[in-house]
């Protein structure tokens, strides 16, 4: 007998499951001897978590007082590390110990801030100012690539940098500063300009 008479033979639905078992093992034929895909490792650029424009930060430190303030106009979030990537910030750095004495504020091209807000890096040409008190002559800083921790009131550099206070300018390459108890150290490279006090 052959295949054909058997199917000429036998009802529709006998030829039907005939059929649905053929299609069965030749999907289950097809899966056995397919090769596997391919798997996308391509990851691609880090994507921002959000992203802020026209913002306000006010960072604080574990004590609850104010560690330092960012105003920009855009900022990005990045997956993965929670860091904050700043376009143009303005900022202030308090005076951590003494509330009484002003702050610096400035101005860099851009910044950088950790998950926690211990470490600020002020990127590119950076500017700081700091307003006359008591005794003190206002003073600036100009300099570049400034690595802050702001929570311990410390910043460096290992850029030129000029201080300007009062009457005098300083300039070196690398600074350190302590903005709680004033210091300001220039590393390398110093030249100092003392002008006369007007009587």
């Amino acid at each position: 007998m052959s295949v054909f008479n058997l199917f000429r033979d036998r009802s529709a639905t006998s030829v039907a499951g005939a059929l649905a078992a053929a299609l069965g093992v030749s999907v289950l034929f097809y899966y056995w001897v397919a090769p596997e895909k391919k798997v996308q490792d391509f990851v691609g650029p880090p994507r921002s978590g959000y992203v802020l424009t026209n913002f306000h930060l006010d960072s604080f430190n574990e004590d609850g007082k104010l560690a330092f303030v960012l105003i920009a106009p855009h900022l990005e979030r990045r997956e993965g590390d929670d860091s904050l990537y700043i376009n143009s910030p303005d900022f202030v750095l308090p005076s951590v110990k003494d509330p009484t004495s002003p702050p610096w504020k400035g101005h860099s091209q851009y910044g950088w801030v950790n998950k926690d807000g211990s470490l600020l890096k002020l990127q590119g040409k950076v500017h700081m100012d700091r307003v006359a008190f008591l005794t003190n002559p206002p003073a600036s800083i100009d300099t570049s690539e400034v690595t802050a921790w702001p929570k311990e009131n410390r910043l460096e550099t290992a850029e030129a940098a000029r201080i300007v206070q009062g009457t005098s300018t300083m300039d070196g390459v690398g600074m350190r500063a302590n903005l709680d108890s004033k210091h300001l150290e220039l590393l390398d490279a110093v030249h100092t300009v003392y002008q006369p006090r007007k009587r």
